[in-house]
């Protein structure tokens, strides 16, 4: 298996892992490229074929506190294709997300994660955080209310 950084060369393989259709993929191409610096696409490949994929947002928070570095990065769209799952590809894609976090010196990573994922990212090193909060545009003002559980 191996583990790398997406390309403009994988944006049917990207677009499918998405299901972003054959006839949307050049704006999908050109979403890919404007948001090249901020959204970092990784493959797991086997013989050459992709079966996983995962996302890297680098995101940057507001200076405050003396430092006006505060990137942090979020997890998003991994994807293990069915007949790989539980071979270890989606642990080595978190691995090179969080090997590429701190190389980039990025605070904190979080991820929306779920709910039968939740275990894989708790093994992953994640962990829960009662500072997180989340909102939920469709609920309405209500939703800060609703005992529904947060990804």
């Amino acid at each position: 298996m191996i583990i790398r950084r997406g390309t403009s060369e994988d944006v049917a393989a990207l677009a499918e892992s998405r299901d972003v259709g054959a006839d949307r993929l050049g704006e999908f191409a050109a979403w890919i490229d404007a948001h090249a610096d901020t959204h970092l696409p990784y493959l797991a490949e086997v013989d050459g074929e992709p079966v996983g994929y995962a996302w890297l947002l680098v995101a940057e928070r507001v200076p405050g506190g003396g430092s006006f570095d505060r990137r942090y990065g979020d997890v998003q769209a991994v994807c293990v294709r069915e007949a790989y799952r539980g071979r270890g590809v989606g642990g080595a894609l978190i691995a090179a997300i969080l090997d590429e976090a701190r190389t980039r010196g990025l605070l904190h990573v979080t991820v929306h994660s779920g709910r039968r994922a939740v275990d894989f990212y708790l093994r992953s090193g994640f962990r829960h955080d009662r500072q997180t909060l989340y909102w939920d545009s469709a609920g309405g003002p209500d939703t800060a209310t609703s005992d529904r559980s947060a990804p």
